[in-house]
């Protein structure tokens, strides 16, 4: 594992391959029977001590979050207090998970949510701890037993999970970790005959390939894959509040966010004004070292992230802004500004992963939901607005699952995240979660 901010070696971790995954699989099938068979409450209290253990370790888990990724501490540390509260969420779950009487002749009719058997996590390396427990959370209060899969460039927290998790008491086998290529461990684990289910986040190509490999099988999947948000600033918006909020709403985590609001819509009227606001507030962040309490931005994860970062400042892009960045050894690049752009230039088009925001002026209301929508994605999205009217009239018309009004926050613990389109299948977070970690069977009883 490469340090991102100095281009050191960090770590060192075997790569799993094909026999290591049907390994962690067998074991997870061998625990299964037990783990659904544990009374609820207990399944409860397993998630309680598991998120009490995590808060405990909470300081050696950001750290390690912060070199591997290359984040902030003071994200990393939000991060796993947010894992900390995911699992208290879900520990409350076990039971609550209600199935219905319903009204038939001739009997009784009701449903239970059933759990599925073993559930295979693959998540990113852009918010590795974070986003494996959104899925570990539900699946286990699910009653199923996991294989996860962390990302090859960030796997160290993983690890770091399943120990917690074994010397909290979690049964043995009911969470495995491998760490191997997407090629070849996840791969294996999408077709494998025993995995009844695929939870995958990452790029909306990787999750092609993995619904296209899960439908050999009909096995179920939940995709949270790539954005291309809109961040709507109407005119009679709060303009430098906005504008104060903007940047990290792009460049947090360097832009290697699924959420970023990397497409700035603004209303022509309001644009310089905007654009000055928005200077002061992109100069202003700080970029640097991870581990530095001030620190807002660090490094990218890698070289070629960098190198692919920077191919959207080709061919006559218009930077407007451009703020700093270290020099010397780390995947550094300075928070960037396109402006104006058109939502046809590729900078607007593509998920950039990258700390780039493009400036895109629009005329009125039916223009900015016209722009907004004309994307395959649909994760995210702000809009900016003094009149209640028009945000609610505009967020009903946008084709995007997560939507903000004056604010850029996108993920709660107790509401549903996912996408519209090409980001995704399937809701993480909130009760809605546990509905894709159960089948939900159907039982009549004649009374005839």
């Amino acid at each position: 594992m490469i340090e991102p901010a100095t281009e050191k070696v960090l770590a060192e971790v075997p790569e799993a391959g094909v026999d290591d995954a049907d390994r962690a699989v067998a074991r997870a099938k061998a625990a299964y029977p037990a783990w659904r068979a544990m009374a609820p409450r207990d399944r409860g209290n397993a998630l309680r001590r598991l998120a009490a253990a995590v808060e405990r370790e909470a300081g050696k888990l950001a750290t390690l979050e912060a070199r591997n990724v290359g984040k902030p501490i003071s994200d990393a540390r939000g991060e796993v207090a947010m894992m900390v509260d995911v699992f208290n969420y879900f520990a409350g779950a076990p039971e609550r998970l209600f199935g219905k009487t319903i009204p038939v002749a001739g009997g009784v009719d009701m449903t239970f949510r059933e759990p599925l058997g073993v559930v295979a996590l693959i998540v990113p390396w852009n918010f590795p701890l974070a986003i494996a427990s959104w899925k570990v959370g539900p699946a286990l209060a699910a009653g199923n037993t996991i294989v996860l899969k962390p990302a090859t460039l960030t796997p160290l927290t993983a690890i770091e999970l399943e120990r917690i998790a074994l010397e909290t008491g979690l049964p043995e086998g009911v969470l495995n970790v491998v760490v191997g290529a997407g090629r070849t461990v996840g791969e294996r684990l999408v077709q494998h005959p025993d995995v009844a289910k695929v939870a995958f986040t990452g790029s909306t190509e990787v999750g092609k390939r993995i619904g296209q490999l899960a439908a050999a099988s009909i096995k179920r999947v939940t995709l949270e894959l790539g954005g291309k948000s809109a961040n709507i600033v109407f005119a009679d918006a709060d303009l430098e509040k906005a504008a104060a909020s903007a940047p990290l709403a792009v460049f947090g985590n360097a832009g290697q966010d699924c959420c970023a609001r990397s497409r700035i819509l603004v209303e022509r009227s309001a644009v310089d004004r905007f654009m000055r606001a928005l200077e002061a507030s992109v100069k202003a962040l700080k970029v640097g070292d991870p581990l530095d309490e001030k620190t807002e931005m660090g490094p990218l994860i890698s070289a070629d992230q960098r190198e692919k970062v920077a191919s959207y400042l080709e061919d006559g892009a218009r930077v407007a802004i451009r703020g700093s960045a270290p020099d010397g050894p780390g995947y550094w690049f300075p928070p960037t500004v396109l402006s104006p752009v058109a939502n046809t230039d590729r900078a607007a088009r593509e998920e950039i992963f990258g700390p780039i925001a493009a400036v895109i002026p629009f005329e009125d209301e039916a223009d900015a939901i016209r722009i907004a929508n004309d994307t395959v994605y649909g994760l995210s999205g702000s809009i900016w607005t003094g009149n209640a009217g028009r945000a609610m009239r505009v967020a009903r018309a946008l084709e995007t699952g997560t939507i903000s009004i004056n604010s850029n926050n996108s993920v709660r613990v107790t509401t549903p995240f996912g996408g519209f389109k090409q980001s995704g299948i399937g809701r993480e977070l909130g009760p809605h979660a546990l509905e894709h970690y159960t089948e939900l069977k159907n039982i009549f009883l004649s009374t005839t």
